[in-house]
């Protein structure tokens, strides 16, 4: 495929909404930005001002906690309290029982948890796992991709496809321990083979969505799995698996939007490393700085 402008404009599509910056108003924690909040949530945590507080809005504002939470313990159960009144109000939907790190980077110590369905409310960074999980053919070399259809009943992105293995990174697990839990809770993959999934770098990018911003990093992983072995749905979460050609992949990345928009930034990372798109394809250094467009840290 010589043209890129469909792969540019999937990089494209995982970073819109940026007219909106300037409304935003910074989250700042112990001296440190460490998201952005909607207009409408600063008045929800304003509601709080025994532990939210609140100077201004848009750029120059700025929300903050109040200086008696001194410690990630303290700060964490004093937030948790706010966001579970929201959550009964039915402000924050998507509840996860699963706690996010709030840093300004991801090998800081965290200043609090949070709850994962709160954080593009706050706007903190958020790093997930994804997986290519392909089949190489022994006789030809050509390459497969499993791809998963997403159940229609999840609450995000019902019925697109995704990657065979990829999830939120949560506190308290290291990338590589989420990818081999992933791979077995989503794809019924054994722990053996999860091992050999490699990390192969990381994707960004920044979104202000009707719910908040978005400023996400993607671990990224290839996983070169056996051609007798089959992906089988195991959390319903995945409605099923199907083996595509490389090439029927990239155009369907390429000429629709059927994949859920962040799997397309590692799949157009995955055609890149494997030379499928080279630097003789006019736009190749375009597509390649668009799949870092977020704060990669």
């Amino acid at each position: 495929m010589k043209d890129l402008s469909g792969f540019i404009a999937r990089a494209k599509e995982c970073n819109t909404g940026l007219e909106e910056l300037p409304t935003l108003t910074p989250f700042v924690v112990e001296g440190k930005e460490v998201g952005k909040l909607k207009p409408k949530f600063v008045e929800h945590v304003k509601r709080f001002p025994e532990v939210f507080v609140v100077e201004g809005q848009g750029a120059s504002g700025r929300v903050s906690l109040a200086p008696s939470l001194d410690s990630c313990d303290k700060r964490s159960a004093a937030v948790a309290g706010v966001l579970a009144q929201l959550r009964a109000e039915g402000v924050i939907t998507g509840w996860r029982d699963e706690l996010y790190p709030v840093v300004p980077s991801y090998y800081d110590e965290p200043l609090l948890l949070v709850e994962r369905a709160a954080a593009t409310h706050l706007g903190i960074k958020a790093y997930g796992i994804h997986v290519n999980g392909f089949v190489r053919d022994p006789a030809t070399g050509a390459v497969r991709l499993w791809v998963a259809r997403r159940s229609l009943t999840k609450p995000n992105w019902p019925g697109k496809l995704d990657h065979i293995v990829a999830g939120g990174q949560p506190h308290g697990l290291s990338p590589r321990e989420n990818v081999e839990k992933e791979c077995g809770e989503e794809a019924g993959i054994p722990p053996a083979l999860a091992a050999t999934a490699r990390p192969v770098g990381a994707v960004s990018y920044l979104t202000i969505s009707a719910t908040g911003y978005k400023p996400d990093v993607l671990f990224c992983y290839d996983i070169e799995l056996p051609p007798d072995f089959t992906p089988t749905p195991q959390d319903g979460e995945v409605q099923e698996f199907k083996l595509l050609p490389l090439e029927e992949v990239a155009n369907i990345v390429a000429t629709t939007t059927e994949f859920k928009t962040n799997c397309c930034l590692v799949i157009i990372d995955f055609l890149i490393r494997h030379g499928y798109i080279t630097p003789e394809q006019p736009g190749y250094l375009q597509l390649v700085s668009l799949l870092r467009s977020g704060d990669c840290s």
